[in-house]
């Protein structure tokens, strides 16, 4: 499991109320790979990074339109400094740890927008993450929350900061969840610091699991249930991790807690051959105990 020097640091940055401690958590996640990794090299990159953005701004005088802005942190990020979307080898993890997009200049959505909003706000330029369904974002507010105000400028990270009209994000949504997928303005709706880790963390914990990498994927939910103890599906997926892990006691531990938090399930809808998951939870349990009762 993840260390306790490492967890605490993490819920910390996590938890404070300064967004600008963001890509510090972000570096701690990365700790699932690199053990000894030292965050503070890495956040110099970025100060680097959003002093250029500042002044980059700064020149273009109080006059200068959002969109000459973000034209500007555009042409810094991703022709400048080379950062692209990692098509190639999108399912690699480093494309999820923030030393590694650094370092290689390239990522998944989440991880680029990471970098993206750390600069713009160090340069004084207001930004938000989008926890857009298959495809992480960025908006620029334009003006207050209204309905009648002005739309917000989204702008995809993964795609050299292109700007997306509602319809773009219509045909992201189709192209992610299907053609029968629904839009929703709800699901522009702004992602905090919290929200933004828990999705760093599952994509994660998914491609440690796809991989049978079940030390990372165990230490992935490790981070998340730091971030929220009382989540009944990360208490089942660490427990089954431990289980294939051979770690009988915590394992054990974990899938009896679950089975206190989530109610047995109904038996209308499913087939007599197909167990409800509480069921299936429960004959691990029994297993668990047999084992662990005997090496008492």
């Amino acid at each position: 499991m993840i260390d306790e020097r490492t967890r605490d640091a993490f819920l910390a940055a996590a938890s404070s109320p300064d967004d600008g401690d963001l890509p510090l958590a972000a570096l701690l996640v990365a700790r699932i790979d690199y053990r000894e990794i030292d965050p503070a090299p890495w956040l110099a990159r970025l100060t680097r990074l959003g002093a250029v953005a500042t002044a980059r701004l700064e020149r273009l005088g109080p006059a200068a339109s959002v969109h000459d802005r973000i034209d500007a942190l555009n042409r810094l990020l991703f022709e400048d400094e080379g950062f692209s979307g990692n098509t190639a080898r999108y399912e690699d993890p480093r494309n999820s740890f923030l030393n590694d997009v650094l370092e290689r200049r390239t990522g998944i959505p989440i991880s680029l927008s990471v970098v993206y909003l750390d600069v713009a706000r160090r340069a004084g330029f207001i930004v938000e993450g989008v926890n857009f369904p298959g495809h992480f974002l960025v908006r620029h507010r334009t003006g207050p929350v209204s309905p009648d105000g002005p739309r917000d400028i989204i702008v995809d990270p993964f795609h050299q900061g292109a700007e997306l009209t509602e319809a773009d994000c219509r045909q992201l949504l189709r192209r992610h969840l299907g053609t029968e997928a629904a839009f929703d303005r709800r699901l522009l709706a702004p992602a905090g610091k919290r929200e933004i880790l828990v999705r760093m963390l599952r994509n994660l914990k998914r491609l440690y699991v796809s991989m049978r990498s079940f030390p990372q994927a165990r230490e992935a939910v490790d981070l998340l249930l730091a971030l929220d103890p009382l989540s009944a599906v990360d208490l089942r997926d660490r427990g089954l991790l431990s289980y294939h892990l051979g770690d009988d006691a915590s394992a054990l531990r974990d899938l009896e807690r679950y089975l206190r938090m989530v109610p047995r399930q109904p038996a209308e809808g499913r087939s007599g051959d197909e167990p409800a998951e509480h069921e299936q939870i429960w004959e691990y349990v029994k297993a668990l105990r047999r084992r662990v009762a005997s090496l008492n």
